[in-house]
């Protein structure tokens, strides 16, 4: 997730930009979406890709003109998948957690 505050609260010179040469995005980073606020000072932007250089590339295009906030996110549904597997995980861990010292005490 991108969090862009347009430079004297200006939105002008970027849309300008975009209008003129687009996205200026590097191959490989994928535009999701984006959300501009009301008052107009900042933009959300989700962006894709596995390689954290194609935002620094992206952001070098931008950065005149723009500050930027970079937060990495996960979908809900992905998190609540990555929960699952370490549940999972924790329960076979401890299970066998308990085998062993069971089988130990046992000898």
């Amino acid at each position: 997730m991108i969090v862009e505050h347009f430079k004297n609260e200006d939105p002008l010179p970027v849309y300008r930009r975009f209008r003129d040469q687009g996205r200026l995005a590097p191959e490989g980073l994928i535009y999701v979406s984006s959300w501009v606020d009301e008052k107009m000072h900042r933009c959300y932007q989700l962006m894709e890709t596995d390689d954290s250089t194609l935002i620094e590339q992206w952001i070098a295009n931008w950065n005149d003109i723009v500050d930027f906030e970079v937060y990495g996110v996960l979908t809900s549904k992905l998190l609540n998948v990555l929960l699952l597997c370490f549940r999972l995980m924790l329960t076979i861990s401890c299970s066998v957690f308990i085998t062993n010292h069971a089988i130990a005490l046992s000898l």
